[in-house]
């Protein structure tokens, strides 16, 4: 019997893993993002999927540890200061949209018929934003680091703070305001912060002397060991406390942030913390009860919509009255108009002191997940629908009738080093870029760079490629930088082109498009690198310097029979002067010289030459 329940116990583990590999490359491929695809396995594979497991809620209990581990790696990523230089938008921007929100979706819920306080209660669980899926998703579109991304992980943190006093809040409801004394509650108070100040203490004095202690060892399993210890021993602190777990995963985070061991730490947690996030978003999606939804599909999808509205409504507002443009308030509201984890929790919590009933409870918790599997989809929308961004050009100059001896498109690092020596030597350029705050920046150095998409042939013939002697194409972007060689060599023939390649198969790409010259971006600089280490390695400098240009050659001759065997079969220079033809002649000419040379040696020596 034992053996039947641990093979059964390994069949679902294998489950678990196999929906997750199967779904979330699938979604990806297809620009639905993982979230969604590990909802959607859950789903497949829960209790009104395939039925594989019937217990959503123990599996959910486990990987709520994923969102606990994930709080702590971007604490790693906020040091105390920059923690400090975001306390008006954690406690003001944050507050003030936890407040509106739970004031609007309040009114939601008696517009639903129920009573003020299960309005309130199901309000403010829908008020609380899942930080699993708003920050996966920030970190899978770049955005954590930025300033926007920023605002939002402000708000999520306020967020996880005021579960707290909701918690309390719901307990007295629950009690009537009779058994909940104000001395049980101050002392429910000072015992949280007397556990977020022993955290502080214990991350100030403790964990760093610790990890000095570990490396020494120089075990590693042992320092993995150690760094799930300081997380999961940080959240069972804040959650005994009667804090949440993700809080005190993300206190230690910040705490240990300017630790010398923090990559270190990173290291070692991120495994766990992808597989238990992904776990997460598997239990959410086996957690949809298909039956309370069939049998109150009406209620639901009405709670959905109107608790989605309102919330987005109240963010977008909340955004646009503290001066945020137009395009991040939206962006946000749309990002954080779900229901998220924490609501669960409150819920629970609410039904165990009677203020909701079991069928309430399982309606409000189908609409946050819906909600939560939405928010995907609504992004993808918004990103489709809404127009990008156009960059604030104002009080930038836009090139005009502009006469340069040399065009350089592009002037950021490779474009900048590319110009002192042109310009020492006395050259004009005409400089165009298309990043608005780099050119700002530029300005403030003395360069003036005018703004322009070098890809458009109207952009080009202002900024004075016709009466260019050279254009020079330093941009990093691939794509565009094959627009533009096209362009100018259909519309300025005779000009040279000179770019930058990005890698062996942009450089082809260049020479079909018909420039002049180009360089691999990092070719150079590697072999001089090479050169470099073989002088470190103790080699003599004339063989080092003779060995990188061998390479060169080699590396020239194989680029010239690429070209020339079908891919690209043009007169464009591929380094210094040296054709295509040129170079394979050169080839076969050194080849015939070396066996040549061979032959004769064989013969001085009396042998048959080997072939």
């Amino acid at each position: 019997m034992a053996a039947e329940a641990n093979a059964n116990d390994l069949v679902q583990v294998v489950v678990l893993l196999a929906a997750g590999v199967a779904a979330v490359p699938i979604f990806k491929r297809i620009g639905l993002g993982s979230v969604l695809g590990y909802l959607a396995a859950g789903l497949a594979i829960g209790p009104f999927g395939l039925g594989f497991f019937s217990d959503s809620q123990a599996i959910l209990h486990i990987a709520e540890l994923g969102v606990v581990m994930f709080l702590f790696i971007i604490g790693l990523e906020m040091q105390p200061s920059r923690l400090w230089g975001m306390r008006k938008d954690i406690f003001g921007l944050g507050a003030l949209q936890v407040l509106s929100c739970i004031v609007g979706l309040t009114g939601v819920g008696m517009a639903f018929g129920f009573s003020p306080i299960v309005a309130f209660v199901a309000g403010t669980g829908f008020v609380l934003t899942s930080t699993a899926i708003v920050m996966q998703m920030l970190q899978e579109r770049g955005a954590i680091s930025a300033l926007k991304g920023q605002r939002i992980v402000s708000i999520l943190l306020f967020e996880d703070l005021a579960i707290v006093p909701l918690l309390a809040l719901v307990a007295f409801l629950g009690s009537g305001g009779e058994t909940v004394t104000v001395t049980e509650r101050l002392i429910s108070g000072a015992i949280a912060l007397g556990a977020i100040v022993a955290l502080v203490l214990a991350g100030r004095y403790l964990l760093n002397p610790l990890f000095r202690l570990l490396a020494a060892a120089n075990a590693r399993e042992v320092m993995t060991a150690a760094a799930l210890l300081v997380v999961l021993g940080s959240a069972l602190a804040m959650q005994l406390s009667g804090l949440s777990m993700a809080m005190g995963a993300f206190l230690a985070g910040v705490l240990l942030s300017e630790s010398s061991f923090r990559h270190q730490l990173e290291a070692d947690i991120e495994p766990f913390r992808g597989i238990l996030l992904g776990l997460f978003f598997l239990g959410v999606g086996m957690a949809i009860d298909l039956k309370v939804i069939a049998a109150n599909w009406q209620l639901v999808a009405a709670g959905v919509v109107c608790y989605m509205v309102v919330k987005a409504v109240m963010i977008y507002a909340v955004a646009r009255l503290l001066r945020t443009c137009h395009a991040e308030a939206l962006e946000r509201a749309v990002l954080m108009a779900q229901g998220g984890e924490f609501a669960f929790v409150l819920y629970s919590a609410a039904m165990a002191v009677g203020i909701i009933n079991g069928e309430t409870n399982a309606i409000l918790t189908a609409t946050i997940i819906i909600s939560m599997v939405l928010t995907p989809l609504m992004i993808i929308l918004h990103d489709r629908i809404v127009p990008k961004q156009q960059p604030d050009t104002s009080g930038l100059a836009l090139p005009e009738n502009v006469e340069g001896t040399v065009l350089l498109i592009g002037f950021g690092r490779f474009g900048q080093i590319v110009s002192q020596p042109l310009l020492a030597r006395g050259y004009t350029l005409s400089l165009i870029d298309k990043d608005v705050e780099f050119i700002r920046d530029a300005g403030d150095f003395g360069f003036k760079v005018y703004y322009g998409d070098g890809s458009r042939p109207e952009i080009l013939h202002a900024a004075g490629a016709a009466t260019a002697k050279a254009i020079l194409i330093c941009i990093d972007d691939k794509e565009a930088a094959l627009r533009i060689a096209e362009h100018v060599r259909h519309e300025y023939p005779l000009i040279p082109v000179l770019a930058r390649a990005y890698d062996r198969g942009h450089a082809i790409d260049l020479l079909h498009a018909g420039v002049n010259y180009q360089i691999r971006e990092t070719f150079e600089s590697a072999l001089n690198f090479s050169e470099e280490v073989l002088h470190v390695m103790g080699e003599d400098p004339e063989l080092a310097a003779q060995l990188v240009e061998e390479f060169r050659d080699v590396d020239d001759e194989r680029f010239a029979l690429e070209v020339v065997g079908g891919i690209y079969a043009g007169r464009s220079l591929i380094r210094g002067n040296a054709q295509p033809a040129d170079l394979v002649a050169a080839r076969t000419g050194r080849e015939r010289a070396a066996r040549e040379a061979a032959a004769e040696a064989a013969r001085a020596q009396g042998a048959s030459p080997q072939t």
